[in-house]
């Protein structure tokens, strides 16, 4: 079955009701034992085509193996694609058909729920105490490397660029034009690197953690799951979840825990972090760099 786990209970039931099939139901069966990934994402006229059958004939197909009709048949795939059993390419094929057949208001709803549901999930499986020792921990540091790539270099950059309205030691990495291991070449143990990857897990990520640890630096990591190869070597690790119908993992859990993150090493800072807060801020108003709203 392509080494795909994709609604195994459902193609258990049709080998099961095999021989109360036609011969051009068992067709259309046969197809979809196996290329199953292929009913979550094309419509039955794609699938149809694939199989060299009747559009019908899956219809059909479905009601003899007990369905109600082929929608019925077809939604467990569609849900294993938006809990992101799927690969990205099949996930982003899965989204145009949402969109061909007009039921935009369905995904938007889904990213809605997904995204409350992953702030939920996140935060009731993290403890504030441990968040609270990773602050510390970053505080006390000579060094912050606040390590992603693709989508979460800019997330890193963001918790940076935040950092840098109190403290200087934050870094994102990798710096332009260089790479995360050399970045952290003159780290040592009174350092700390924060690092994120989901799955796919990037390499480079998981490179850089495992030479962080073999220079003594204390390692933050923020991945989606306790199997992950950076949460497994982490001082501090913490999971994220990252589910949803798009064709590439969630951002919005990791950016609300590096916020939350932030603001509990701001709380476990010391009190001349709030003036030097105050004193930047100050300093781009005297500035013009912000715009300045009528009184």
């Amino acid at each position: 079955m392509n080494g795909t786990n994709v609604s195994s209970a459902v193609l258990e039931r049709l080998s099961d009701e095999w021989d109360a099939l036609t011969p051009e139901a068992q067709k259309a069966a046969r197809y979809v034992l196996e290329n199953p990934v292929d009913v979550g994402v094309s419509t039955v006229r794609e699938i149809a085509q694939a199989a060299n059958v009747k559009p019908n004939t899956f219809v059909r197909m479905a009601r003899q193996a007990g369905f109600e009709g082929y929608e019925d048949f077809r939604a467990p795939f569609r849900e294993a694609i938006r809990q992101g059993a799927l690969s990205f390419p099949e996930r982003a094929r899965w989204l145009q058909d949402v969109s061909k057949s007009g039921n935009l208001g369905a995904l938007y709803a889904d990213m809605a729920e997904g995204a409350i549901r992953n702030l939920e999930d996140t935060f009731a499986n993290i403890d504030a105490e441990a968040l609270k020792t990773a602050a510390e921990a970053i505080w006390q540091s000579r060094q912050v490397f606040t390590l992603g790539v693709g989508v979460n270099h800019s997330n890193a950059r963001n918790f940076t660029y935040l950092a840098s309205t109190g403290m200087t030691q934050f870094h994102a990495i990798p710096r332009p034009g260089s790479t995360a291991v050399d970045d952290l070449a003159w780290a040592d143990g009174r350092d700390v690197l924060i690092a994120m990857t989901c799955r796919p897990y990037r390499s480079e990520v998981v490179e850089a953690v495992r030479i962080a640890r073999t220079q003594g630096m204390t390692i933050v990591s923020i991945s989606d799951s306790p199997a992950s190869p950076i949460i497994r070597s982490a001082h501090h690790g913490f999971i994220v979840a990252a589910d949803t119908p798009q064709f590439f993992p969630s951002s919005v859990s990791t950016i609300a825990l590096l916020e939350t993150l932030l603001s509990f090493v701001i709380a476990v800072a010391s009190d001349k972090i709030v003036a030097r807060v105050e004193t930047f801020h100050r300093r781009r108003h005297q500035l013009g760099i912000y715009s300045e709203e009528p009184e």
